[in-house]
């Protein structure tokens, strides 16, 4: 890794993280492709990437973060169960498919992992009513609500499974107006990011072995990128279909993949 290196994949995490096309999914596949780091490395280094994000999200909900420390001994606070039961439910799926994914060492193996979760993801943000208007509100939301939420954010741990694209398409779907959707969306990202490093340090801390100067670089320039376009991309998100442009770029990774079988 170096200067340019670091910097390129903090622009990449800080910049599509906020589009739903799986900013893991890319980080990989830049990292696999480009800079020939192991399948396993690559894994630890684009979970580490989203710490920089997540900080720019609690800047930008920091009121509502605020309220969340202020209430978080109330039990009865809607915003608390939201985030402490989807949380849970986020670890149910997230945990095995982490060390499932962690089995995969054939670079060739996770691109086509990658390719195939790209696909789904564009098949998710094509699904009918996704652009119903909504009429729900954040404490509309139930217990088997919240808990259906976080199993879905869970299952993008899978690299090319968008985080964002599923747990917003889920709420729309539920028919939770945008708003609200894309609030509850990025709220419970930070408990799930942070567990998610967490583990990701616990049981490979060999594999995020990073001199300091590159992991702050990094850590620091997705921050920067994301907190600097998180409105324009949200809005840029809503207006375009990302549909196609996951099921087209899956497609194209899983040729890449299956070339060395093909030739």
């Amino acid at each position: 890794m170096n200067i340019i290196h670091s910097i390129l994949l903090g622009l990449i995490q800080g910049i599509t993280e906020w589009l739903p096309i799986s900013s893991e999914g890319q980080s990989m596949l830049f990292m696999m492709g480009f800079l020939g780091i192991s399948p396993e490395d690559a894994l630890s280094l684009a979970i580490f990437l989203h710490l920089g994000t997540t900080f720019a999200v609690i800047l930008k909900f920091r009121s509502r973060f605020a309220d969340i420390v202020r209430l978080c001994s109330s039990y009865d606070s809607q915003l608390f169960k939201i985030l402490l039961i989807s949380t849970i439910a986020t670890g149910i799926t997230a945990i095995p498919l982490f060390f499932l994914i962690r089995a995969f060492t054939h670079g060739d193996a996770v691109m086509l992992l990658i390719g195939v979760m790209l696909i789904i993801t564009g098949i998710l943000l094509g699904t009918p009513g996704r652009r119903a208007p909504g009429y729900k509100q954040m404490e509309d939301m139930n217990v088997k609500e919240m808990v259906f939420l976080g199993l879905a954010q869970g299952l993008s741990i899978l690299p090319g499974i968008s985080r964002s694209g599923t747990t917003i398409t889920f709420l729309l779907l539920d028919r939770m107006n945008q708003k609200d959707a894309l609030e509850v969306s990025f709220l419970i990202s930070v408990p799930a990011v942070l567990g998610a490093v967490t583990l990701s340090l616990l049981t490979s801390p060999s594999q995020l072995s990073l001199p300091m100067n590159d992991a702050l670089l990094m850590i620091s320039t997705s921050f920067i990128a994301g907190y600097a376009t998180i409105d324009a991309l949200l809005r840029f998100a809503e207006r375009l279909n990302f549909s196609k442009f996951c099921i087209i770029l899956g497609l194209l990774t899983i040729t890449f993949a299956l070339l060395p079988w093909i030739l």
